[in-house]
């Protein structure tokens, strides 16, 4: 199949819509459910919500939309339907059973992202790959992302996100991945899913998509999925004896890391240009899945040493070190934080503010309180905002760091930043999307210009 043979009349035969005649032969490239960037040739999915995509039908068709697909009547092409976001999905799940490409499905709880740009830097070496653009994990995303794949496309790495029972189960018969990888099974999304043992039954709903004879790629370090690995036949990857692809001598520096793989009785080397020993796990996933594809471990070395973060997470502004994590948290991801933070060569003090930590529901005390305890073990000061940011404090006082503090607003946290930190200090900033730790380290910069510092 190429491009000019994908029609409005296939997608209307995947999703059981109905089309004009006249119609059916027309090519469509893609789709998109945002008329502002929606791509010429592309199907418009105008999709139900605070915004209804209907009221941008016709946007969308001035800008190029090859057709607009629709629940009611639109002036325009379109392919019509009862539920245009089942729709999307099934017209994805279609041109997903057309393609040869290989598939690598990514899951977890922390590192997906990561993980997921580490795979296909590795791919991409020896392979046509493609990947998941942005944050499309979810089930409006990844329909997108699939669509979007070429038909010469060799290997797609595709993240698939949830936050509640039956949505990982919906993605993964899109996907029908080659390759399952589940990062590992934190705390994240908890106050949903109930405790950790659900958190890893939906996660395993990643493998109701996986196609005879594909393969699973478990975090053999995680304490849930290393005992599963037998019944699912996984490969395991980790830092502990008797994983499948496996490190030693890990050297870590504030720029990167080096260390060995030993992999189905090979052993290599190879380099991370970012810091963090969470980094080096996610490198040995992306390793294992190489492996697993045939690639060699040269190549798999080689691109690992390529791979970029999406953005630069460490950066100098005002004489101080910026550790920017702040998109996402949970208790995992902000311990890897934090050791980051204390690994960080610096002049002055070790600065954690930290906002908090979203949907772990009863759980939510206790989890900020023992990564207060964390933060007093890395960190020479912790400022806390936010819901719980009294649980961050209270643990690290009783782990010994009595100059923590916690503020309930953006204003008094920016003001105590600009009273207290001073050139040469190294500040980790990190939080909850909905905590908007960005707007904090932008306001502290913006100060700090104006004072000259």
């Amino acid at each position: 199949m190429s491009n000019k043979t994908l029609t409005l009349g296939q997608a209307a035969a995947w999703c059981g819509g109905q089309i004009a005649p006249e119609l059916e032969e027309r090519p469509f490239f893609g789709a998109n459910f945002d008329s502002r960037l929606i791509r010429p040739g592309e199907l418009f999915a105008a999709l139900p919500g605070a915004r209804d995509g209907h009221d941008f039908a016709a946007s969308a068709l001035e800008r190029g939309a090859a057709a607009v697909l629709a629940s009611r009547p639109v002036d325009g092409p379109a392919i019509y339907v009862e539920d245009t976001s089942r729709a999307l999905r099934d017209i994805a799940r279609g041109y997903r059973e057309s393609l040869p490409c290989r598939c690598v499905g990514i899951t977890g709880s922390v590192g997906k992202t990561t993980t997921k740009e580490m795979i296909a830097a590795v791919l991409r070496t020896a392979l046509r790959t493609q990947w998941t653009e942005k944050n499309y994990n979810n089930e409006i995303g990844l329909p997108v992302s699939v669509l979007r794949l070429k038909p010469d496309c060799e290997a797609a790495v595709l993240e698939m996100g949830m936050n509640h029972f039956g949505e990982l189960s919906v993605l993964t018969r899109i996907a029908q991945p080659d390759l399952a990888v589940i990062t590992n099974i934190g705390t994240m999304h908890i106050e949903n899913l109930g405790s950790r043992e659900g958190i890893l039954r939906a996660k395993l709903e990643i493998l109701e998509g996986l196609r005879p004879g594909g393969r699973v790629i478990f975090n053999g370090d995680d304490a849930l999925l290393r005992p599963l690995a037998a019944r699912y036949h996984a490969v395991c990857f980790g830092l502990s004896e008797g994983c499948d692809v496996r490190a030693s001598r890990v050297c870590e520096t504030a720029e990167g890391s080096e260390f060995t793989v030993h992999a189905f009785g090979k052993s290599f080397e190879a380099a991370l240009s970012v810091p963090g020993l969470h980094n080096v796990l996610d490198a040995l996933a992306a390793a294992a899945a190489g492996l697993l594809l045939g690639l060699s471990p040269e190549q798999i070395a080689e691109g690992l040493r390529s791979y970029a973060p999406l953005r630069q997470r460490v950066s100098h502004a005002a004489g101080m070190t910026i550790i920017d994590d702040c998109y996402n948290a949970g208790p995992e991801s902000m311990r890897a934080a934090l050791r980051v933070l204390a690994g960080t060569p610096t002049e002055g003090r070790r600065i954690a503010v930290l906002g908090g930590m979203l949907e772990l529901g009863d759980f939510a005390p206790e989890l900020h309180a023992g990564v207060g305890r964390e933060a007093a073990k890395t960190a020479d000061l912790l400022l806390a905002y936010g819901p719980y940011s009294e649980c961050y404090v209270q643990g690290a006082h009783e782990a010994g760091l009595a100059g923590a503090q916690a503020f309930a607003t953006h204003d008094a946290l920016v003001a105590a930043l600009e009273e207290t930190c001073r050139a040469g200090d190294t500040l980790l900033f990190k939080g909850s999307h909905g905590m908007h730790m960005e707007q904090v380290l932008a306001r502290l910069l913006k100060t700090k210009e104006h004072m000259g510092e």
